[in-house]
């Protein structure tokens, strides 16, 4: 039989069959690389766009503002040096905790609880931001080298949103393999890149551009310290948009194979090296060349690409391909999120502070509801935003250096009480990473609180306090239901009601299985009347009089009065009154319904059944049972 979903997935796979999803440094390396990685492609860019609009708040004009983009380079060189403290501090996480969950288990186990929903709050909101920035980073790429497709911006990225949530339904194992293809393509474009620049660079034979660049940006002079300072600060914070991603690993140390902890270190150390050598490659001849950024809408990388490649035909075969690469992994670069934003939202459902159904795994063994919802959450942001990244990445850094600051700091106290062998040493080393992360996050706070981080400010503590109602509800669900051998059982009487509207199949059904379950004396057929104008019983009701003995002999029938023509509200003022007045017993309310063939059918009748219904439910002692009655019956 044609089976769409099957086709769309892959076969169902068993819960013993955990093992065959577990993936290679390789693989791994594409699916928790991806976001850290393509950031290359707009990190630089990101420090001169801040720049582009700091400098003229520093006073800076002219000669001095374009000198200013000369700033970009130490900006850079500071935020590899706090990717290697990450590196080192994150490799000490890994080991420490090899089941994985990265800042959130560190924050509960060392910190406490509101530590921990800090850190997963700031994480989740990140990992959502990701898959819009990647995919509309993905999509500016794409029109940097096709103008045209411009207009189209938001199908284009809904459309890769889309494709990367299928994917990943199919699961992270099969996921990881499709998208280690432009991973590894993009690593080889930028090092081709790069390589063919600094050959260029030290052979000197790009003197003409050289001579060019020299003009078009002078050297900065007499920048005051406190303008200096803040210039900096700015550009600093637009570049830590680099290293979102470099937590994923310690969040989803499961999926690797045995041994998963020096697996997952490994493939750390891989990313640091081509990530922090990519960036300081791109960010360097960025300046050698002069090239500048200011919300241009071709990016500072599809610049580098022509100034490296030249205007031959070879050169824009190779220019091409980057761009081609590099619109494909930005796009896939939100497969980072989709491997660690279900884990992470599986882990706060698991101890109660998300809706149960976050740790549900579907067909493939992913928890299928964390995908669905990143996907919804990151496509009303791309539409928003109409897929447009800088607009976005004002808000991206914030929340994962919260998280990186809670991790460090969880790993120090993590250390003082295991104490062990180096404990000094390994504390230092993740206090040196708090330290820094934490400086870090205020930069990002002062410099670009106006800029929209205050919605991420905000956003926090409301998904906090969120999480710990969520969490009170399932404490109090639990000490209801809680039962103890002391418990005595309260014997109640039962009334059966039966809802009718008329006389037909459905109706005699629902009363056959009435008597089924209750003494014949204590069931009562209830229906709704709209009075005339005169307010004497309808003709409805009349005649439904006449005919009841002939088909439900014994069965006492009563008719509710509703001068307004409403249907629900008397028939629950009705349960109510007789909660009211019979305490002792317990109401069973039945409703006949009958089923369509098909499911569109359903819209041609009202869903006055269903109203009641989810009424009824809210009531104590009150019991609902649906009985179907199908039109079509269907035998297998």
């Amino acid at each position: 039989m044609f089976n769409f979903r099957r086709i769309l997935l892959g076969r169902r796979l068993a819960s013993e069959e955990i093992h065959h999803t577990k993936i290679s440094n390789p693989v791994a390396l594409a699916v928790f690389s991806s976001d850290a990685l393509s950031s290359v492609a707009y990190g630089t860019q990101s420090i001169m766009d801040t720049i582009a609009l700091a400098a003229p708040a520093a006073g800076l004009t002219g000669a001095l503002a374009l000198g200013a983009f000369s700033w970009s380079w130490p900006a850079a060189l500071g935020i590899t040096a706090l990717l290697l403290i990450l590196m080192v501090s994150y490799n000490q996480t890994i080991h420490a905790y090899p089941s994985g969950g990265g800042a959130y288990l560190v924050a509960k186990d060392n910190l406490g609880e509101v530590a921990a929903q800090t850190a997963g709050a700031s994480l989740l909101i990140d990992y959502i931001l990701t898959v819009a920035v990647s995919v509309s980073s993905g999509v500016s790429a794409m029109t940097s080298a096709f103008p045209a497709l411009d207009p189209h911006r938001i199908l284009l990225a809904l459309l890769i949103i889309t494709f990367i949530a299928m994917m990943n339904l199919r699961g992270v194992k099969e996921s990881g393999a499709v998208f280690a293809f432009p991973t590894y393509g993009f690593v080889l474009a930028m090092f081709s890149l790069v390589g063919i620049g600094l050959f260029r660079a030290v052979t000197h034979s790009d003197a003409e551009l050289m001579e060019q660049a020299q003009r078009q940006i002078p050297h900065v002079a007499d920048l005051g310290k406190w303008a200096a300072i803040w210039l900096f600060a700015r550009a600093y914070a637009a570049g830590c948009t680099a290293l979102t991603g470099v937590e994923a690993i310690s969040n989803g140390v499961t999926a690797f194979k045995d041994p998963v902890a020096d697996n997952a270190a490994k493939t750390m150390r891989w990313m640091v090296i081509l990530l922090g050598t990519m960036f300081l490659g791109i960010t360097y001849l960025s300046n050698h060349y002069g090239l500048t950024h200011n919300g241009q809408e071709e990016t500072l990388l599809s610049m580098l690409g022509h100034k490296i490649y030249g205007s031959s035909h070879a050169g824009h075969a190779a220019y091409l391909a980057t761009q081609f690469v590099t619109m494909a992994i930005l796009a896939l670069a939100a497969n980072t999120s989709y491997a660690d934003f279900p884990r992470l939202a599986a882990l706060h459902a698991k101890d109660g502070f998300l809706p149960r159904q976050f740790t549900s795994q579907g067909d493939r063994l992913v928890f299928s509801n964390g995908i669905m919802i990143l996907s919804v959450a990151a496509a009303i942001l791309v539409i928003l935003f109409n897929a447009r990244e800088g607009h976005l990445l004002d808000l991206y850094a914030l929340g994962v250096f919260i998280g990186f600051t809670i991790s460090q700091t969880g790993m120090v106290v993590h250390w003082r009480k295991e104490r062990g062998a180096h404990w000094h040493l390994k504390a230092f080393v993740n206090g040196l990473g708090a330290a820094t992360t934490f400086t870090v996050m205020c930069v990002i706070v002062a410099t670009k609180f106006l800029n929209g981080v205050w919605v991420v400010v905000l956003l926090v503590p409301a998904l906090v306090f969120l999480f710990f109602n969520i969490h009170r509800h399932y404490i109090r669900v639990r000490s209801k239901l809680a039962a103890s051998r002391t418990d005595i059982v309260y014997p109640h009487k039962n009334r059966v009601i039966v809802l009718i509207s008329g006389i037909h199949h459905g109706v005699i059904h629902a009363l056959s299985y009435a008597r089924a379950i209750a003494e014949y004396g204590e069931i009562e057929a209830v229906t709704v009347d709209f009075p005339d104008e005169h307010g004497r019983e309808s003709q409805a009701l009349e005649k439904l009089r006449s005919d009841w003995p002939n088909y439900c002999e014994g069965v006492p029938l009563r008719a509710i009065r509703s001068p307004y023509r409403k249907v629900v509200e008397p028939i629950l003022d009705e349960i109510d009154r007789m909660r009211r007045a019979e305490p002792e017993y317990i109401l069973t309310v039945i409703i006949p319904e009958y089923v369509t063939r098909n499911w569109w059918e359903n819209f041609l009748h009202n869903q006055t059944a269903l109203r009641i219904k989810g009424s009824l439910l809210l009531k104590p002692k009150v019991v609902v049972i649906s009985v179907p009655y199908h039109l079509d019956p269907v035998l297998d």
